[in-house]
């Protein structure tokens, strides 16, 4: 395990280090009784923080915040996930409730929009569709001659129907996918019209469901058609939020479609399943409740279980304890009144012994456990919501391979997504870009630069139990569902609160090694970073991709909400150090790109990505002690961006910014969608244009050489974003030569103070690998650059 920083004790945890949805007060030993705890509503708010004070009361409290505190107005503001009870708390400290963004009844409207959706495309998809073909023309106007085919599916209310169209021109075969044409969420048809060089005699029209028609093609009589058609490209090919067993079908059934250009990876490592326990806390108090769990998984058996405490009706018996198949019956013990006498801890040692192949019991939260208990029953559960055909087996999470050369020949790029359980939209984003990529591959030149010179993998949910938990039982679920919590800690009432953020379980700069933004002893906290560094599978998994696919050379990690752009460092100790921060060069790099990708990314709808939410991510966000990104940057060399897609929308009539949240309604989401895929295909573009580069870079220092009255600022213009590494005692430079850095936190790079006479050697190396003048610092070669700065005595 690399450890770039000495460990220290974590004196800042970062945020969300308590889970929403639960007020959480600990029955310890030595409380009074005190009746049980209710579970409580959660909903989206923005917080108006007053002071410094009330901001690191902010964070002391532990409140789920959803991303960076902002400034506004004079004002600090921020969103977080919160229960009633949280914001009477906040609002001693002064901390107000602005504005609330999403209630809890809103997702379950979400909830319900996404099942209407999925339920629709299952009864679509569920057999062959039926093709009429409505035109198929062909007509030239002033610049060229085109062929124009509209065609309508019986399965075209889904945007995952897909219509491909192939002809014969000049004795070639040519394809070309439809556009799906929708008005006001009324299907209208497919249609497609691209150039051609000789006007076709007939078209065939196939459906990925398996519907086919076919049709001759007339001449269209408007022939003065004017200028030329914009280009073929087809989009929109995403219609609901999806499950993972959905988003994984969909790669699948992709596959099967394409397979000189497609492949799926399974992941080595098993998630731990969409699975619990079944338990039940049977008891109204907490000095005399007993908490009961099965030894089996809620689905094989433990929701089969009951549990019944009952007094015998006799004055002075014993406790005991009888199983018959699933239930249980504890006779509690009587005094000479006939009055129940056994207390918590006495049932629980009881149960222990006596039905221990069943299940396993403790008192409540640590409780000592000496009240008295009640006559009560209880049937145990797993408290899982999702119906049956939802897998509660652990599942392999898979990757989408796209390429047509895919033997690690070409520059690999990682799109992963849903490391965080409740950001819906994020894959979408890459299931958009796989069927972009596909089926635009026949008759779009760029895509097919893309497809045949990258090998680009994409993961549609790294985190598939923690998704179905967010789909059907807890909308506001950030982790995993693996439950390390002790068992003080392991009641259902906490069910909303287990599992380990994925992102922050990764190795470096991690919250073991003494960083900030994760918590290593509270199992309940949002950002939990796990029992130890990469104890999860699905952390292991990202691992061994980029390990068993050494081309990666650029990756982005899709999340939200916010509209953020960032990349590494991701993480800093107690006294704000980071990682280190890449070079001058390396930061270009990542601002050049950059570039690139939010102008694609604005070019959907006019999403302008802000620059102060573009950079470093402790530049703009916060510490994400352990994240993925810092993984792939520092231990594997691999350019790593993240993504948080949906940026706020501007209200012009209250003249302020709104959230959007983690899941808004499907409309926005799939605008988030589409933007950000031209973001990720964005991504792809850099990393061709990148394989492409033969070019080295070329140099300049300023001042050169020559003699100074005194001391020199040296700096270097370079021609494209490139690394320095240099020398000042006269030594051939090579790799372990010094980088040139940057000058300050958002600054240009750095200028060498020389201070006495000098000769600086150097040699630049871009992205691409190119070395200035073809230079190899391995060898004794000489043609590095080399200036000497005279300073008179």
């Amino acid at each position: 395990m690399r450890k770039l920083l000495m460990a220290g004790a974590v004196t800042g945890l970062g945020l969300s280090v308590a889970a929403p949805g639960l007020s959480q007060p600990t029955a310890a030993i030595g409380q009074p009784n005190l009746p049980l705890p209710k579970q409580e509503t959660v909903s989206i708010v923005q917080l108006e923080i007053p002071n410094d004070k009330a901001k690191e009361k902010l964070f002391e409290l532990g409140i789920d915040l959803t991303h960076r505190i902002h400034e506004h107005d004079g004002k600090m503001e921020v969103d977080a996930v919160v229960t009633p009870s949280e914001i009477a708390s906040l609002k001693l400290h002064g901390i107000q409730v602005k504005d609330t963004l999403i209630t809890e009844s809103q997702w379950n409207a979400r909830t319900a929009e996404r099942e209407a959706a999925s339920q629709l495309q299952s009864t679509l998809t569920a057999s062959e569709d039926t093709i009429k073909i409505l035109r198929a023309s062909h007509y030239t106007n002033q610049s060229d001659t085109f062929l124009y085919v509209e065609a309508k599916t019986s399965a075209g209310d889904t945007a995952s129907t897909a219509l491909t169209a192939n002809w014969t021109e000049n004795g070639v075969d040519k394809s070309a996918t439809l556009n799906r044409f929708v008005d006001y969420g009324e299907y209208i048809y497919h249609y497609f019209e691209v150039p051609v060089t000789a006007v076709p005699s007939s078209v065939k029209i196939t459906s990925n469901l398996g519907g086919t028609a076919s049709s001759a093609i007339t001449e269209w009589l408007g022939a003065d058609k004017p200028g030329n058609t914009k280009k073929h490209y087809v989009t929109n090919f995403v219609d609901h939020y999806m499950t993972p067993a959905e988003l994984y079908e969909r790669a699948e059934r992709l596959a099967d479609e394409f397979p000189d250009l497609v492949e799926i990876i399974e992941m080595p490592n098993k998630t731990n399943g969409y699975r619990r326990v079944a338990q039940a806390t049977v008891g109204a108090t907490t000095n005399s409740a007993v908490v009961v769990s099965s030894k089996a998984w809620g689905h094989e058996g433990g929701n089969d279980i009951s549990v019944e405490f009952k007094n015998p009706g006799t004055s002075n018996s014993p406790l005991n304890v009888a199983v018959e198949g699933k239930n249980i019956s504890v006779n509690l013990a009587t005094d000479a009144d006939g009055k129940t006498s056994s207390t918590a801890r006495q049932v629980v040692d009881a149960l222990n012994s006596e039905a221990k192949s069943l299940v396993a019991a403790a008192t409540y939260r640590g409780n000592a456990g000496t009240g008295v208990v009640v006559p009560a029953n209880a049937k145990l559960s797993d408290n899982l919501n999702a119906p049956e055909n939802v897998s509660r087996e652990p599942m392999t999470v898979k990757a989408i391979r796209i390429g047509k050369h895919r033997d690690g020949s070409k520059p690999g790029v990682l799109g992963y997504a849903q490391e965080h359980a409740r950001e819906w939209v994020t894959p979408l984003v890459t299931i958009e870009t796989a069927e972009r990529l596909l089926r635009n591959y026949a008759h779009d030149g760029e895509t097919k630069q893309l497809v045949n010179n990258l090998d680009i993998f994409l993961i549609p949910s790294v985190n598939p139990d923690g998704a179905n938990y967010s789909f059907y039982d807890f909308n506001m679920q950030r982790k995993n569902m693996t439950n390390h919590c002790a068992p003080t800690q392991s009641d259902p009432g906490y069910r909303t609160s287990w599992g380990v953020d994925l992102n922050r379980n990764h190795s470096i700069g991690s919250a073991f090694d003494g960083f900030v933004g994760a918590s290593t002893t509270n199992c309940l906290s949002g950002t939990y970073a796990g029992p130890a560094e990469n104890s999860e599978p699905e952390a292991k998994n990202l691992v061994w991709l980029a390990n068993q696919f050494e081309n990666i050379n650029l990756a982005m990690n899709i999340h939200s909400y916010g509209g953020y752009f960032m990349w590494s460092p991701g993480a800093y100790d107690p006294n704000r150090t980071t990682l280190p921060r890449p070079s001058a060069g390396e930061e270009a790099f990542y601002w050049a790109a950059s570039d690139n990708i939010l102008n694609d990314i604005q070019d959907h709808r006019g999403t302008v990505i802000l620059p102060s939410r573009t950079g470093p991510i402790p530049d703009v966000l916060y510490s994400a002690a352990g994240n993925s990104a810092d993984y792939l940057w520092y231990e594997k060399g691999i350019y790593a961006w993240n993504f948080e897609v949906g940026a706020d929308l501007w209200d012009k009539e209250a003249n302020r910014w709104r959230a959007v949240g983690f899941q808004p309604a499907y409309e926005e989401g799939h605008e988030e969608a589409m933007e950000f895929a031209n973001g990720l295909i964005g991504l792809l573009k850099v990393a061709y244009s990148n394989s492409k580069d033969k070019q080295p870079p070329s140099t300049k220092a300023v001042p050169g050489s020559g003699k100074f009255n005194g001391p020199v600022h040296v700096g270097f213009d370079t021609n494209e974003a490139a690394t320095i590494y240099y020398t000042l005692d006269g030594n051939r430079p090579t790799f372990k030569s010094q980088k040139l850095q940057l000058s300050g936190t958002r600054e240009p790079a750095e200028t060498l103070k020389i201070e006495k006479t000098t000769t600086i050697n150097w040699f630049a190396v871009d992205p691409a690998g190119n070395i200035e003048k073809n230079y190899n610092p391995l060898t004794n070669a000489k043609n590095f650059n080399s200036v000497t700065i005279s300073i008179k005595d």
